[in-house]
Formats: C-alpha cells, sequence, structure tokens
C-alpha cells in the first residue's frame, strides 16, 4: 500500500491490487476515510468526514490531480 502523500493531516495512498480500475486515490484523515476518482475529480465513497473537510480533499486532490495520475500510472504499470 503505497503512500503516495501526506498534507495537512490528511494520508492520500493507493492500494497496491487496484491497478484494474480508473486511477483514483483513497484518503484517511483521522476516523474519516474517502476514496476519490481522479479522471474527472470526484468523490467514490466518503465516511466519518464533515463537508468542510471533504471541501479541504478535494482542493488538496485537485491541486496534486496530475501528480498523482501520473503516480498512479508509473506504479501500475
Amino acid at each position: 500500500m503505497p503512500i503516495v502523500m501526506r498534507k495537512d493531516g490528511y494520508r492520500f495512498f493507493f492500494f497496491s491490487k487496484e491497478g484494474n480500475e480508473s486511477p483514483h486515490v483513497h484518503v484517511e484523515y483521522g476516523d474519516g476515510y474517502v476514496k476519490c476518482w481522479l479522471e474527472p475529480i470526484r468523490l467514490a465513497y466518503s465516511r466519518g468526514l464533515i463537508r468542510r473537510q471533504l471541501a479541504k480533499l478535494l482542493t488538496l486532490v485537485e491541486e496534486t490531480q496530475f501528480y498523482f495520475i501520473a503516480y498512479w500510472h508509473e506504479y501500475f504499470s
């Protein structure tokens, strides 16, 4: 399970056996958990985060979308 980035308490990571899915990132923040698709950016699943935390998370994903996608293709190729 490679950790892609840590920022502002959010931990962004991939699961090693998900290369057959579209690019996405998993995120943990405290007890909360999110799966976020990267092309286009949208939430696949979220639990335990309030609206403000989700907004911050989506902003971070937007700012680093190209990095996450490049890392995804490098890791799963």
